[in-house]
C-alpha cells in the first residue's frame, strides 16, 4: 500500500513549469519567450488557450489587460460584422510578422523590478533576416517574478512602439 505522503512529494515533483518561472526574472522571461514562441506567428490579441497558456508568466495587471483588450474586441466585432481585428500582427514584439528566434540577454534587477533585453530574430522565408531588441519589463509580485510590459526597440514604420501597454489602453479607449 502506498503511502499519502508519497503521492504528495510526487505530485510536487510534478508540478507544471510555472513555479519554476517564478523565482528568478531570467526565469520568468525564458518562460515567456517559450510560450511567445509555441504560438507564434501571434495575430493581435490572444483568445482564451492563448492567454491561459501565457497568464503563469504574466503579472496581474498585464493578465487584466490582455483580458480587458479581449473584451474590447468581442465588443467590437459584435457590433461592426466583418471588420478585421482591432490589432492586426505581432503583439508582443516591435515587428509586424513577430520573431522566429529569441535570445534572452542578461537582466538587470533593480529593487523589485527587472528590465530583461531580448535579441529577437524573424526569418522570412526568401531567407533575409531582420534583427532587434526589445525589452520585457518584469516585476516581482507576492507569486514571484512576472512580465509586466514590453518596451518596443524595434523602430519599424508598421510595428509596434512604445510600449505594450499602451498599445492595450489605445484598443480598451477606442472600442465602442
Amino acid at each position: 500500500m502506498k503511502r499519502p505522503e508519497f503521492f504528495g512529494l510526487l505530485a510536487f515533483l510534478l508540478l507544471p513549469l510555472p513555479l519554476a518561472a517564478q523565482t528568478s526574472p531570467d526565469a520568468a522571461a525564458s518562460g515567456f519567450l517559450s510560450v511567445y514562441g509555441g504560438f507564434h506567428p501571434s495575430d493581435g490579441i490572444p483568445d482564451s488557450a492563448g492567454r491561459a497558456r501565457l497568464a503563469p508568466y504574466l503579472s496581474p495587471g498585464l493578465n487584466k489587460a490582455l483580458a480587458d483588450a479581449a473584451a474590447a474586441q468581442a465588443r467590437f466585432s459584435a457590433k461592426i460584422k466583418d471588420s478585421p481585428p482591432l490589432i492586426e500582427g505581432d503583439l508582443f514584439s516591435s515587428l509586424f510578422e513577430g520573431a522566429t528566434q529569441s535570445r534572452l540577454q542578461v537582466c538587470a534587477v533593480s529593487g523589485a523590478e527587472a528590465r530583461c533585453p531580448v535579441a529577437f530574430t524573424h526569418a522570412s522565408a526568401a531567407g533575409r533576416a531582420t534583427n532587434w531588441t526589445d525589452t520585457l519589463l518584469l516585476v516581482n509580485t507576492p507569486q514571484g517574478w512576472r512580465v509586466d510590459d514590453i518596451a518596443y526597440g524595434g523602430g519599424f514604420q508598421f510595428g509596434n512602439t512604445g510600449r505594450l501597454s499602451d498599445t492595450l489602453k489605445t484598443v480598451t479607449g477606442e472600442a465602442p
